[in-house]
């Protein structure tokens, strides 16, 4: 069972930034192969925001690109979601993914910005 904790979440105003943060924890005994975020409203779809590999291979959402940049430390399990310039349609829960055998999701983090 793999647990993930999600934290950076808050409000800010358009053009700010904020800095998210997932880490991967319990018995991992599979490596985790994809990482990622996605966002949407409680109870909704959740869309891709961004994704990593193993390897490092990104992939983003196009309403993201150029704003948000997603990196990863797979020695410690964890990745950094950094999203710049920030519009009021950004907001939405972000929940943090892993792929490991199964997929698994956070708990999911708020991310409000304010026009």
């Amino acid at each position: 069972q793999v647990q993930l904790v999600e934290s950076g979440g808050g409000l800010v105003q358009a053009g700010g930034s904020l800095r998210l943060s997932c880490a991967a924890s319990g018995r991992i005994f599979t490596t985790i192969s994809t990482m990622g975020w996605y966002r949407g409203a409680p109870g909704d779809q959740r869309k891709l925001v961004a994704t990593i590999t193993r390897g490092g291979i990104t992939d983003y959402a196009d309403s993201v690109k150029g704003r948000f940049t997603i990196s990863r430390d797979n020695a410690k399990n964890t990745i950094v979601l950094q999203m710049n310039s920030l519009k009021a349609e950004d907001t939405a829960v972000y929940y943090c993914k892993a792929v490991a055998r199964a997929a698994y999701w956070g708990q999911g983090t708020q991310v409000t910005v304010s026009s």
